[in-house]
């Protein structure tokens, strides 16, 4: 029995380079980063904000329906992502039993800050009545699926920072254990509060730089961490074997590691390396045409994945490359937005690498991406996606 291909055949997004593929592609092929300065905690810092076309049409959709006035941005901006990905998969309307899968590494972040503020200086002590459904993880899905009027299972999850590429491993064995064919996952995020950036600065590896690239991921000789907050969602249509994929996953991997502290990993970034054995399992691994570092701009972070990579690729190193000095650091939804880089890579057939670092040259085409992704509690993610046809 021949086995089940799991196609990636549309997906859609919102985030600092916007939401229309033509524009996200130019955005990438440019040297320039997205990064804005906000007063978030009586000064200013650095920040990736929704591209202002994507702010226009997230401020559409809380005016369709009244009841979608009240939700939380990262909800608005799932439902964004989760339209474009069934519209550009060509999913008939009739067809409303695929699976939902979006997670978030804080959920509603901004509602829940309100809400609590709004505690706090309550004499009363009293909060708004839809306080705990309006900020509870499983809202983010469940708008979705409300929106999208499907009758599949709808999940939400937090895995911290690799939640969106764990969304999408869980879709593909949802699909390869037969329970449905059809399965629509990634991640959202919307963290630019003050609460949050504030628990990253306490961290002490927020950006303060006034370089041209105020994030310098993958720069392994950075002497200050360089990490920024971006917000964003992207969601992305899968199928068993059909015909019209423009990528296969053809690997997953996963691995943690025992830590020190919620916040720790390893200097050679062990779940890292287990991660991208596994997705590695049915495949050489000198045919890995690029990597898709989780690279968040830390010192530790960064040299940490390197090392892992360099433990499991050895002296053949694919590409390396990143995303994050440019569309910031989105949490939750960050493995999906890369993700979304290696799709249109392949499609484009052209690496795109960060400028500031010694130049890569690409030698043959792009078939086979590995995207990476870890979060806080020593837990990754790696999946493998490989050109159709």
């Amino acid at each position: 029995m021949e086995a089940t291909k799991i196609g990636i055949t549309g997906w859609g997004s919102v985030s600092a380079l916007g939401s229309d593929k033509k524009e996200i592609w130019q955005n990438y092929l440019g040297n320039q980063h997205f990064f804005k300065k906000k007063t978030f905690l009586q000064e200013e810092d650095w920040c990736a904000p929704l591209a202002e076309t994507s702010k226009e049409i997230i401020y559409a959709i809380k005016n369709e329906k009244h009841a979608y006035k009240n939700l939380d941005p990262s909800v608005i901006y799932a439902i964004q992502a989760s339209r474009l990905a069934v519209k550009d998969a060509l999913w008939n309307n009739n067809d409303k039993e695929f699976g939902i899968n979006i997670g978030s590494s804080r959920g509603a972040t901004t509602l829940f800050e309100k809400y609590h503020a709004d505690f706090i200086a309550s004499q009363e002590k009293e909060t708004y009545p839809l306080c705990s459904p309006a900020t509870t993880l499983g809202n983010i899905a469940s708008w979705v699926a409300t929106d999208l009027g499907t009758d599949g299972p709808a999940i939400s999850h937090s895995i911290t920072c690799s939640t969106a590429l764990h969304a999408i491993i869980n879709a593909v064995v949802w699909i390869t254990s037969g329970y449905t064919d059809h399965f629509l996952a990634g991640g959202s995020e919307a963290p630019l509060t003050p609460f949050t950036l504030a628990q990253m600065k306490a961290l002490k590896i927020y950006s303060s730089s006034t370089e041209d690239f105020p994030c310098k991921a993958m720069d392994l000789d950075k002497q200050k961490s360089s990490m920024i907050l971006g917000e964003g969602a992207a969601c992305f249509s899968l199928e068993a074997n059909p015909e019209n994929a423009i990528a296969n996953i053809t690997g997953i991997g996963y691995g943690v590691e025992i830590i020190k502290n919620g916040a720790s990993l390893s200097a050679d970034a062990t779940c890292m390396q287990k991660a991208m054995q596994k997705a590695l399992k049915n495949h050489n691994p000198q045919s890995i045409d690029v990597v898709i570092m989780h690279s968040p701009g830390t010192v530790l972070g960064d040299v940490a994945e390197m090392k892992a990579i360099e433990a499991v690729f050895g002296n053949h190193l694919p590409l390396l490359t990143c995303n994050k000095w440019k569309l910031g650091h989105t949490f939750g939804a960050s493995g999906a937005l890369s993700l979304e880089m290696a799709l249109l890579m392949i499609q484009h057939n052209q690496f795109i690498a960060p400028p500031y670092l010694q130049a890569q040259n690409q030698d043959r085409a792009l078939k086979k991406i590995m995207i990476n992704a870890v979060g806080f509690g020593g837990n990754a993610a790696s999946i493998i996606i490989e050109k159709a046809g």
